[in-house]
């Protein structure tokens, strides 16, 4: 049965980056003989925010596990809080996570590899410089990657003049140092790409902190979104905030009224939209990609004609293969947005899920939340929360949790959800890494 969460269950979910199992509402049973004994084979591909969080769990509720997670950065970038570098006032470095915690407190093999193929039959991950990984089970976490067929006059090579800075570390780097170079008085174009996406209100926040670094550093410039939607997530508040503390800097123009990017001519820095019959030049585009499931999970015959993973939505196992779950942005969730905050209640699930198919045991079956902040500027933000249960063959978010912040709130209201963000960020991301 529903029940109601209030905003002080949301803002407890924030300070521990948890699922509603936090709130002592549901959880994991206490370590049973069965799962204290428990012994097998647990490959997981990738380990971003999803692939980290079931690693440590399974390891939780089942120490006796082998668990190997595959990854091919020895330090992940997160994506989310991206933006709070790309406005200035935080470092890229704080941003990055190693995985020293998950080997050395938790016990878990960490190979530091790419994952080339799945050898789903032999139940093998092939890597490009290891041998063969053997597996039980397997998890795959592969994020996302761009449908570059989708876009025309540009590919993965043309991201380093107009870079797309949705996956984490570098590409962020070089957007930050075109806003560095670029003249006062210049245009920034931001392109949001097609539903759906990761991490939905990101490109609305993107705008709204880089008109805050440059209100500082260039006053005259001006930010301009050109949209393929007419609506998007927060819009009212994400408004309301560009308003009070931009004026004018910011002009979004959505599909309906011509918005919607056709072409772009990477060497000139022009996007052409409405036809290709509006030409609009930028001193700094940053094109976000139309996206798809990671590589490998499109080589392994892991998704539909979506370009996503279909999954079982009460259990993440794959319904294109038994023994594999698939967790994160690449799988296709039913309500659930593809956000940090729900591929972390993701990783917990199939954790849990996980270890009571293999023990014999119930799984806990919990619903799972999705918190998210939005930074206008350090210190304006609002969050959208929400509670999500299997129901009728799908996740839906339960009616009447969560919600969005309020619209009729004054700055005092923004501060202070501001002062929560970067807790959030620091809570969840220390229970992803351990």
């Amino acid at each position: 049965m529903s029940r109601s969460y209030s905003r002080r269950d949301f803002l407890r979910l924030g300070a521990t980056g948890g699922t509603i199992a936090a709130l002592g509402l549901a959880g994991f049973p206490t370590l049973s003989l069965a799962r204290s004994q428990l012994d097998a084979r647990i490959a997981v591909v990738g380990g971003g925010s999803a692939g980290a969080t079931v690693a440590r769990y399974l390891k939780e509720h089942a120490p006796n596990l082998r668990i190997t997670l595959i990854e091919p950065n020895e330090t992940y970038y997160t994506c989310y809080a991206g933006n709070w570098y790309l406005g200035g006032f935080r470092d890229l470095d704080t941003l990055g996570h190693g995985y020293d915690n998950l080997r050395e407190r938790h016990g878990i093999e960490v190979i530091h590899d790419r994952a080339e193929e799945l050898d789903l039959a032999g139940r093998r991950v092939m890597t490009r410089n290891h041998t063969p990984i053997q597996y039980d089970r397997l998890v795959v976490a592969p994020g996302i990657d761009f449908d570059w067929d989708r876009v025309e006059g540009l590919d993965r090579e043309g991201t380093e003049q107009i870079p797309h800075a949705w996956q984490g570390g570098r590409p962020f780097r070089i957007l930050r140092e075109q806003l560095e170079a670029m003249d006062d008085g210049g245009t920034v174009i931001v392109c949001p790409p097609e539903s759906p996406y990761r991490c939905p209100p990101g490109p609305y926040e993107r705008m709204a902190l880089i008109a805050h670094y440059l209100k500082s550093h260039k006053p005259r410039a001006k930010v301009l979104g050109l949209d393929p939607k007419d609506s998007f997530s927060k819009q009212t508040l994400f408004k309301q905030g560009w308003e009070e503390l931009y004026g004018d800097m910011i002009e979004w123009v959505p599909a309906s009224a011509g918005g919607a990017p056709e072409r772009l001519s990477v060497a000139d820095r022009r996007v052409f939209t409405d036809g290709g019959d509006q030409m609009h030049q930028g001193d700094v585009i940053n094109f976000i990609p139309p996206q798809q499931a990671g590589a490998i999970a499109h080589r392994a015959g892991l998704v539909d004609d979506t370009g996503w993973c279909p999954v079982d939505q009460e259990t993440f196992r794959s319904k294109r293969h038994e023994d594999v779950y698939i967790i994160g942005d690449a799988a296709i969730a039913g309500d659930m947005p593809k956000s940090a905050h729900s591929a972390n209640n993701q990783g917990k699930l199939v954790a849990a899920t996980l270890v009571g198919e293999l023990t014999g045991e119930p799984s806990p079956g919990f619903p799972t939340v999705n918190t998210c902040y939005s930074l206008v500027a350090p210190d304006w933000a609002f969050t959208i929360a929400a509670v999500f249960e299997h129901r009728d063959g799908r996740i839906r978010e339960v009616e009447g949790s969560g919600g969005l912040s309020p619209e009729d709130e004054g700055k005092e209201f923004r501060q202070v959800e501001a002062i929560y963000a970067p807790g959030w960020y620091e809570s969840i991301t220390r229970d992803m890494f351990g």
